[in-house]
């Protein structure tokens, strides 16, 4: 994806600047010296028209957009998906700037901003050149997990359970990594299994008591009760792969608990607190799925051991004792 600058002075990462190799002359767009396309304004229905009915027979076109962003960015990248046009939009604000970038998981060929707009376009650039093609999977990496044996389950009292729902989907077998401890973690089941009581809630990850960690995409962790809209997470495949996903929203509501502790492959002893709620589920080390409610001592589930403690939600080389 090419960034070009309407105004200023040439930048490292800028590919035209207008006034200089880029020249809007009325409605005909020229690059050093050539004419290669078109401005349209796609405010309105008939302009959307003209840039679809352009798709193929030129090679640049330039998106002039009115009050409605997104959607007339997607509709022509949609229509000259595949074809020789590249798709050009004068983007008015930052906040423009990714939603154009990846428009329809393709994105724009070119963005053209102002100054004050330049350091998001450029990085826009920088996250788009890290795409070497375009694929409808999610890119997951590898990640170790360790057994886990249930040593202990009981009533756990009542108190404020976080739910994380996410802006993408879980798939069967993945959930997050959640504890009392920092350094050991089990591994929680997203809300993905059918059941003829309630619906799937397959955004969701029904986490466990507000002062549980989580770990982050980062690798960092985090109290449940202080993730927000637009965090990072790290969601975890019971096969052992790893990826980002992003949180859309907190759900905080007073629930039962139950508790239940475990020791590690190394001994070491952790456990957390999760809702008494049959559709909690644990990921086992048979690659099943276990309820909450029927947790019992020698259940042998998949989680992970950090093995330091953590300052702030990093990890550190001074002893650190949780209990």
């Amino acid at each position: 994806m090419q960034v070009w600058l309407e105004s200023g002075t040439r930048q490292e990462g800028v590919d035209l600047l207008l006034g200089e190799d880029l020249l809007v002359d009325g409605a005909a767009l020229y690059i050093e010296g050539r004419q290669v396309g078109r401005k349209v304004d796609v405010s309105n229905a008939d302009g959307q028209a003209r840039a679809r009915a352009m798709a193929g027979s030129v090679e640049w076109i330039l998106l002039d957009l009115g009050e409605w962003k997104m959607i007339p960015i997607e509709n022509i990248v949609a229509v000259c998906d595949g074809c020789p046009t590249k798709v050009a939009a004068r983007i008015s604000s930052s906040e423009q700037v990714l939603g154009a970038a990846f428009a329809l998981q393709i994105g724009v060929d070119a963005l053209l901003v102002t100054e004050d707009i330049l350091p998001t376009a450029l990085i826009a650039k920088s996250q788009r050149g890290e795409i070497t093609h375009v694929s409808s999977e999610i890119e997951k990496v590898p990640f170790a997990l360790s057994e886990l044996e249930v040593i202990e389950v009981k009533e756990g009292g009542i108190g404020d359970r976080v739910c994380v729902d996410l802006t993408s989907m879980l798939d069967i077998g993945e959930g997050m990594l959640v504890g009392s401890s920092a350094s050991s973690m089990v591994l929680v089941h997203g809300e993905t299994i059918e059941s003829e009581f309630v619906p799937t809630r397959p955004f969701r990850v029904n986490a466990g008591a507000s002062h549980s960690y989580i770990l982050k995409g980062d690798g960092s962790t985090s109290y449940l009760c202080e993730l927000k809209m637009g965090d990072e997470v790290m969601v975890i495949g019971a096969t052992g792969t790893s990826r980002i996903a992003t949180v859309g929203r907190i759900k905080i509501e007073r629930r039962p608990f139950l508790l239940f502790r475990w020791k590690d492959d190394n001994h070491n002893e952790a456990g957390t607190l999760l809702q008494q709620a049959e559709t909690v589920r644990l990921a086992t080390s048979s690659f099943d799925f276990v309820s909450i409610t029927e947790l019992v001592v020698g259940t042998k589930l998949m989680g992970w051991s950090g093995g330091v403690g953590r300052h702030v939600g990093m990890p550190i080389s001074a002893e650190v004792i949780e209990k």
